[in-house]
């Protein structure tokens, strides 16, 4: 089932870069129910209720792609918080990321589900996204944001899944975060 579009535009309230200065466990939590935004070429805008998210936290998370430090491909999870950080998975599956925290702390959490499609390759093709939308500000931008509409959610905590290469101790980390049902209140 398609939900777009249903609380009025007064609800809505765009994430902002103070939102994003948190640790990436903090953010991988309150993005479950939050909405992933994408303007498409035509002009449409699509909103997706966020259903699961991971955290990968820095240069000691074995799980994180910036454990062995700073690389051409890891260089945008040392922005502040608040970009996309795009990659491709098996040469084939776009992953979108959203870096958080502040400036030289490599964290970010990755966008596994929304309503409508369940895996991050899944979401990133429904809602076109791709790797031009990397580095992309999403505090700023007109193609690619995230907004909150205030409601309260439950989720799950579970361990990551897909990061064999880990250690056990990463491997064994409850950071990720899959939408529990549906929303049961709204925040006043």
């Amino acid at each position: 089932m398609q939900i777009l579009q249903i609380l009025s535009k007064k609800t809505m309230r765009r994430l902002t870069a103070e939102d994003y200065a948190v640790d990436a466990v903090t953010m991988a939590k309150a993005l479950v129910g939050a909405w992933l935004c994408r303007r498409l070429e035509d002009g449409t805008v699509v909103r997706r209720r966020i259903t699961e998210t991971e955290a990968y936290c820095g240069e000691e998370d074995t799980a994180c792609h910036a454990h062995k430090g700073r690389t051409a491909r890891t260089d945008v999870m040392y922005s502040p918080g608040g970009c996309a950080y795009i990659y491709l998975c098996y040469g084939m599956h776009e992953m979108l990321n959203v870096v958080t925290g502040p400036e030289g702390r490599p964290e970010a959490v990755l966008i596994r589900g929304v309503e409508g499609a369940e895996g991050p390759g899944r979401l990133t093709k429904l809602l076109k996204i791709d790797r031009s939308l990397n580095r992309e500000d999403l505090v700023l931008s007109n193609r690619l944001w995230l907004e909150s509409d205030g409601s309260r959610v439950k989720f799950t905590a579970a361990p990551r899944i897909g990061i064999a290469y880990a250690s056990k101790r990463d491997q064994n980390r409850k950071w990720r975060f899959t939408l529990k049902h549906e929303i049961s209140s709204r925040a006043d």
